[in-house]
């Protein structure tokens, strides 16, 4: 007789979800953010909501009780008006120039630096250091101290070569307020631009020089398409900000020669026209505008952390 046994079946473990004290340690987990969670809705969220259903209403503070429901017309008036129009033209002309010429300086700037000098680390404290100033007191130094017509730096410059002594901000506006939004913000570029050309493969770089690569076609071949992805998040990331620049424009200019961008018209209308409705479509726009774009640096920081993963 031949006996037969058969292996005892492991017991297969049966997990219970949705257990009480699952969920408990869930919330306790999760209820250190909800004050923070419960002050970022308060104050970001709600506002937002309150000026986009202000936006609707034909709305003057003068005139209370004159109050209407307008639905989208005040998007049509800043759309169409002549000088809102102005206005998201130069707006779009100054973020346009001003990262531009920022990200081209930046990268030579941070070219520099990438190299090895006696007295490096000064040099980068001293470049970064426009862009930790305020930025009304950065207005306030390019105007003051450097476009004066009178006692300026510029003019007085000039006067010791025998120059002309324009009145800067006057003769060329745009470019006056582009000038200091450019000297601000070189040091943040060139901070992004730097991290990226110290994390390229310096083992490729080597090879290519022993095979006899110049310098201009190491940068144009390798560290070029190498900062492609950290050049795109310079350009979307200074442009969030740039677009909503106000402190320039107001400092430097007042708004005036044709220097007025999107947001210091929204602050004319809000706080000298008093047209809440108006000012509150156009401020929604320039909301709706950063977050396309802050949608598209999104995509790009995520494909940096998955390019950095993938190398890890």
């Amino acid at each position: 007789m031949t006996a037969t046994t058969t292996a005892p079946v492991a017991a297969t473990p049966v997990r219970t979800l949705g257990k009480p004290s699952d969920r408990l340690r869930a919330w306790a987990t999760r209820a250190p953010l909800l004050p923070a969670l419960i002050f970022m809705v308060a104050v970001t969220q709600l506002p937002f909501v309150a000026t986009l259903v202000i936006s609707f209403f034909d709305w003057n503070a003068l005139y209370p009780k004159a109050r209407h429901f307008t639905g989208l017309s005040n998007y049509s008036d800043v759309l169409t008006d002549p000088d809102l129009r102005h206005s998201v033209w130069t707006t779009i002309l100054l973020t346009a120039a001003v990262v531009v010429a920022s990200l081209v300086i930046g990268l030579g700037l941070a070219l520099l630096l990438d190299r090895k000098f006696r007295g490096r680390g000064i040099v980068r404290t001293l470049l970064i250091a426009p862009f930790l100033v305020v930025p009304v007191a950065a207005a306030l130094l390019w105007k003051h101290v450097l476009y004066n017509p009178e006692y300026g730096l510029l003019n007085g410059l000039l006067h010791y070569v025998g120059g002309p002594q324009p009145d800067w901000i006057s003769n060329t506006p745009l470019l006056a307020v582009e000038a200091s939004l450019v000297w601000q913000w070189t040091p943040f570029m060139m901070l992004i631009l730097l991290a990226g050309l110290q994390s390229r493969d310096h083992q490729q770089v080597e090879a290519a020089r022993v095979d006899g690569a110049s310098d201009w076609q190491v940068f144009r071949h390798l560290t070029l398409p190498h900062l492609r992805r950290y050049l795109e998040l310079g350009a979307l990331l200074g442009s969030i900000y740039i677009v909503q620049n106000f402190d320039a424009v107001f400092t430097l200019t007042s708004g005036g020669l044709g220097t007025a961008n999107l947001p210091y018209t929204v602050y004319q209308s809000f706080y000298q026209a008093h047209e809440n409705g108006l000012a509150s479509a156009a401020g929604v726009l320039v909301v709706i505008g950063s977050i396309i774009i802050a949608t598209f640096a999104l995509r790009v920081v995520s494909s940096l952390f998955r390019e950095e993963v993938s190398r890890a």
